[in-house]
């Protein structure tokens, strides 16, 4: 009965990631997950440990805040409107709860170029954001990514994706166990052209590392066939910057900030699909412990 919880959940997560500027009533999601209303609260809140109605509004603006650092030819009224906020001071009041600063404080707090922020809690226990400490690491960043990345230009086909769902950076070592005990008995980490992956649906730039929402699981090109508590979706076909690492675990997050950098420096822009890891080995089973793993940003 957990495992089929799980799937009615999942199910309901990327509806919400699919349609975030339409509208999102309770009626609909418990008709896609096929519960009363009363009952999709309850086991929403219980798997996500948010209720639906907040986890909706934070993944509404996180997606602005997202269009609020890439896509500077929308204004903030458009970018709110867009995301179902018809009121612009609504808009302000709430983004300025979650991430402590207004919605135009935030976009000019953002370099020309890509930069990462960082969250401190200030003195009135406010979130605000830093970006000096990054910008004194930009150069090194660059230079990272010249002396331990291939980086191509790659046309990717659509793949089959059967993963788990994991909230938060907390338990992935057992997201990753539980779709490889799934795996296995069916062969299917044997086959050629099946590798391990992971997809982020948020962003560690707007979203608490506790909140981040990721798909861990198996990427093939043939048919997969999944129920319980493994989902299947696919990663559609598209241009993608992909980074060629070996990298030990700890350097996973200095390679995607420097992926990201060249990616404007070269004049690259995110197309609106997930970032996600390939991965080609089992860094256990590697002399130095490391890493033989695509990086990939889909672009337009």
């Amino acid at each position: 009965m957990q495992e089929e919880y799980i799937h009615r959940i999942n199910k309901v997560l990327t509806y919400i990631d699919e349609n975030l500027n339409n509208e999102l009533s309770l009626k609909t999601l418990s008709n896609v997950a096929y519960y009363s209303p009363f009952h999709l609260h309850r086991l929403f809140k219980a798997i996500t440990n948010e209720t639906l109605n907040t986890y909706i509004t934070r993944k509404r603006i996180e997606r602005t805040a997202m269009m609020l650092i890439h896509n500077k030819e929308y204004s903030i009224t458009e970018i709110a409107y867009k995301y179902g906020f018809k009121n612009d001071s609504t808009f302000s009041r709430t983004f300025k709860k979650l991430y402590g600063q207004s919605p135009s404080e935030f976009r000019k707090s953002n370099l020309e170029n890509f930069s990462k922020i960082s969250k401190v809690k200030s003195k009135n226990g406010k979130v605000n954001f830093i970006t000096e400490e990054y910008l004194c690491n930009i150069n090194n960043l660059k230079n990272w990514i010249k002396m331990n990345a291939k980086i191509e230009i790659t046309e990717m086909p659509k793949m089959n994706l059967a993963y788990v769902t994991q909230i938060g950076v907390n338990g992935i070592e057992n997201a990753f166990q539980k779709i490889v005990r799934w795996a296995t008995p069916q062969g299917l980490l044997s086959n050629a052209g099946a590798n391990m992956c992971r997809v982020f649906h948020d962003s560690f730039k707007v979203t608490d590392a506790d909140k981040v929402r990721m798909s861990i699981g198996i990427l093939t090109n043939q048919k997969l066939e999944a129920d319980g508590e493994v989902g299947l979706s696919t990663i559609e076909k598209g241009r993608n910057i992909v980074g060629h690492f070996i990298i030990e675990p700890r350097e996973f997050e200095r390679s995607w900030e420097s992926l990201f950098i060249w990616m404007n420096d070269n004049g690259y822009k995110k197309a609106d699909r997930f970032p996600f890891e390939i991965y080609h080995n089992n860094y256990n089973e590697h002399p130095e412990k490391k890493c033989i793993v695509d990086l990939c940003i889909p672009i337009v």
